[in-house]
């Protein structure tokens, strides 16, 4: 009796581990995971990266509005040359190297490196539009800007003008 139960033990082994087919299949499928997860990712960070430079504009975007709105609703002289709009210095951040306000009240957003591919350099144009009681803002890039992603979350967020009184 206690051969039969000896032979029974040697006869089945206990497995430790894993094997090399089950090591495998959990690599393939954290690389099909990685595969999916990282440019979603790279876009994420590019996404907030361009929130964070449409946010350092804010005090440029309000010093406009208010110089269209002391004007009557005439943005013809809401820029820099014209001391009297009392636009601000702009002060640099880790995603926005400069700004300038020209023209009409056109803000142009010059990016610093290091924000993503597409991205790097490019600048963002904020053009206001007013009438009597509102002042919309359309963004658009310039040609340095070739990541479709970052120019579709830029544009898709453009409110049409409200429309007249």
């Amino acid at each position: 009796m206690q051969r039969v139960q000896k032979l029974k033990k040697l006869g089945r082994r206990v497995q430790k581990g894993f094997t090399l087919i089950e090591l495998m299949i959990v690599v393939a499928i954290i690389g099909i995971l990685a595969a999916i997860a990282i440019p979603q990712y790279q876009d994420y960070t590019i996404r907030a990266k361009l929130s964070n430079a449409i946010t350092a504009a804010d005090p440029l975007k309000q010093a406009v509005a208010l110089c269209i709105q002391e004007a009557g609703g005439v943005v013809a002289n809401c820029n820099t040359a014209n001391a009297a709009a009392n636009i601000p210095a702009f002060q640099a951040t880790r995603e926005v190297t400069g700004a300038t306000v020209t023209g009409n009240g056109v803000i142009t957003l010059t990016l610093a490196t290091g924000i993503g591919t597409g991205v790097d350099g490019g600048g963002i144009i904020m053009t206001p539009t007013a009438n009597a009681t509102a002042v919309t803002w359309a963004n658009t890039v310039n040609a340095a800007f070739t990541n479709t992603t970052a120019i579709s979350y830029l544009q898709k967020n453009n409110l049409p003008a409200p429309p007249a009184p």
